[in-house]
């Protein structure tokens, strides 16, 4: 199995988002749960394939709090020299440019705020996607679109508006929506979106999704 280092930090990186990643992903991959502190350590990355980043209902702008600079910049050695990123949601903002600013000509923005985005606000719900071709609703909440040269990226799955949704971009890959989602998330959420809970599908989406990932 490769080794996967998830960072959790309540509310931020919340545990329910960390542990239905643990839950869709663990059968593949031997996962550990880490906190920022950890990063200080010299060998912290040792036989690390994977540092992952979840979603969460923090405000990025904590980010600062949390992760120092020099923090930061041992994420983006990591990823320099052969390790991979995964980050959903919050994680996948965490990539952009005011944070690990780990991408190349594409930023993490907001979607509810695109043009013709068909969510106008932040709440828990369910989005329409196409995941390589193919029609899904998948968890939203807040999520981001992944804007910039598509020429530098592998789109994965893109928004009703066309936006990308999920992409790779060499080692990095990050995920606007939820496809970890459990089923209690849509149970706690509008009661309309029961009906969406698409069972174990899209944890396999989520999983495949990591192992193309890591044969980059």
């Amino acid at each position: 199995m490769k080794n996967l280092a998830l960072f959790m930090r309540h509310p931020e990186c919340s545990r329910n988002c960390a542990y239905a990643m643990v839950h869709a992903l663990s059968s593949e991959y031997q996962i550990r749960i880490f906190e920022e502190k950890e990063l200080d350590d010299p060998d912290f990355f040792t036989n690390l394939d994977v540092i992952a980043f979840p979603g969460g209902i923090g405000d990025s702008d904590s980010y600062p709090d949390f992760f120092t600079r020099t923090r930061a910049n041992r994420v983006a050695e990591f990823i320099s020299s052969g390790g991979h990123y995964l980050g959903i949601c919050m994680g996948a903002y965490w990539a952009g440019s005011r944070y690990f600013d780990i991408l190349d000509s594409v930023d993490a923005v907001q979607y509810i705020k695109r043009p013709n985005a068909d969510i106008k606000r932040s709440y828990g719900t369910v989005a329409s996607v196409t995941w390589k071709n193919k029609k899904e609703n998948m968890f939203f909440y807040d999520g981001c679109a992944l804007i910039g040269d598509e020429s530098k990226f592998q789109t994965v799955a893109r928004y009703a508006n066309g936006d990308p949704m999920a992409i790779i971009q060499g080692r990095i890959g990050i995920i606007g929506c939820h496809p970890e989602a459990e089923k209690y998330w849509y149970e706690d959420s509008w009661k309309y979106i029961n009906k969406y809970y698409a069972g174990e599908r899209n944890h396999r989406l989520l999983l495949n999704f990591v192992n193309e990932l890591t044969e980059k």
